[in-house]
């Protein structure tokens, strides 16, 4: 059985540790080589990572359109008082004509997203760091937690398309 978190799941520590700051940027930095190595060479990217769940083409897509946000939310944090940053529907983003396009122009976006993304993330300090930001509704979250979930989160679909293509022979 294929596993929805084969890494695990996010874990974050309990307050800003510089020295995971610093290790989720630097994994940041290279989630575009991990990701294109591992679609390298697949026969059938429309193929489910497991049943029920996204294409290896969707989610390629997914972590360009999700880690756009993330961008823009580091930059809201950075130039706003506590903002409340815009949720969207991931699955129904999934389902956009764009999502269907071949790999290569999101696998371009996150190469250039995260060059800008790490370059604006090695530059901040501790208490650009603590800055907060927010979803509708919820409880403010310091900046420095969006590298940590987004350094796990491109971790985590590599290593899903990886666990797929191993198990499906793709």
């Amino acid at each position: 059985m294929l596993e929805v978190y084969p890494i695990g799941k996010a874990q974050f520590p309990p307050a800003l540790d510089m020295g995971v700051v610093q290790e989720s940027i630097q994994s940041i930095g290279r989630l575009p080589a991990e990701l294109r190595d591992v679609i390298e060479g697949c026969r059938d990217l429309d193929h489910h990572i497991r049943g029920g769940a996204w294409s290896i083409r969707q989610l390629v897509h997914h972590v360009a359109d999700s880690h756009m946000n993330a961008y823009v939310r580091t930059k809201l944090a950075l130039t706003e008082q506590s903002p409340t940053v815009k949720p969207y529907d991931e699955v129904a983003w999934s389902r956009l004509a764009d999502s269907r396009l071949d790999p290569g122009p999101s696998l371009d976006l996150v190469e250039a997203l995260h060059a800008r993304w790490v370059t604006l993330l090695e530059s901040l300090g501790p208490d650009e760091l603590e800055r907060p930001w927010q979803m509708p509704g919820g409880e403010p979250r310091a900046l420095w937690r969006l590298p940590i979930i987004y350094a796990w989160h491109g971790r985590h679909h590599v290593a899903q398309i990886a666990q797929a293509r191993k198990a499906f022979g793709i």
